[in-house]
């Protein structure tokens, strides 16, 4: 004799059991693709929390393929170059240092102290990047630069009027990365750095 009641009840309660299962994987899958969701977000914002800090510190850029070494230092924005065995005079483009070495000039103020920033900045022997502007040289026949040093992207000419080493010399052509210097120089001037604390005529 067969139970016809009892045959559908445990025929309904594997369906049941079926269903639960799949109801719990679907809720699993659920979660995990929200915990993937949950972690895409996550990183997404420390790339932009890492972007938004690169921002304020522009004078660093990244590592740059060398094209010359710092031979040494004649004042705060002029340095000479060794490129393949040969020497070149490199002023650096956009900016201008007080004077220390200009004949029948005296020594400005702060000049000894950009002379020195740059020479701490670059030492002999430094492994440098020079990346011209739209004009190669300037009336002197010395080379127009912008200088990156290659072991961290340091851009120089930045750093020197963002530490208020420097003041702005845009001298069209050659002006490509103006807006730069000119934001760091309004940083140095609001901060009080360097000349721009030091020296009354500023």
């Amino acid at each position: 004799m067969t139970y016809p009641c009892r045959t559908v009840g445990r025929a309904a309660a594997t369906r049941l059991a079926v269903l639960s299962g799949l109801a719990a994987l679907i809720g699993l899958a659920v979660l995990i693709g929200l915990a993937v969701l949950i972690g895409l977000a996550v990183l997404s914002g420390c790339r932009s929390t890492a972007g938004d800090n690169a921002a304020t510190t522009p004078s660093v850029h990244a590592v740059a393929e060398a094209n010359a070494v710092v031979d040494h230092v004649i004042d705060g924005d002029t340095i000479d170059v060794d490129i393949g065995g040969r020497r070149e005079r490199v002023r650096l483009i956009g900016i201008d240092t007080p004077e220390t070495k200009k004949p029948n000039a005296p020594i400005e103020c702060y000049g000894p102290e950009a002379s020195a920033l740059t020479e701490s900045l670059l030492p002999a022997g430094t492994a440098v990047r020079l990346e011209r502007d739209a004009e190669a040289r300037d009336d002197y026949g010395r080379l127009l630069a912008y200088v990156l040093r290659a072991t961290d992207g340091l851009f120089v000419n930045v750093e020197l009027v963002r530490q208020g080493a420097a003041v702005t010399l845009s001298i069209r052509p050659n002006t490509t990365h103006a807006a730069d210097i000119a934001a760091a120089q309004d940083e140095a001037r609001r901060a009080g750095r360097g000349l721009w604390g030091a020296c009354p005529a500023r």
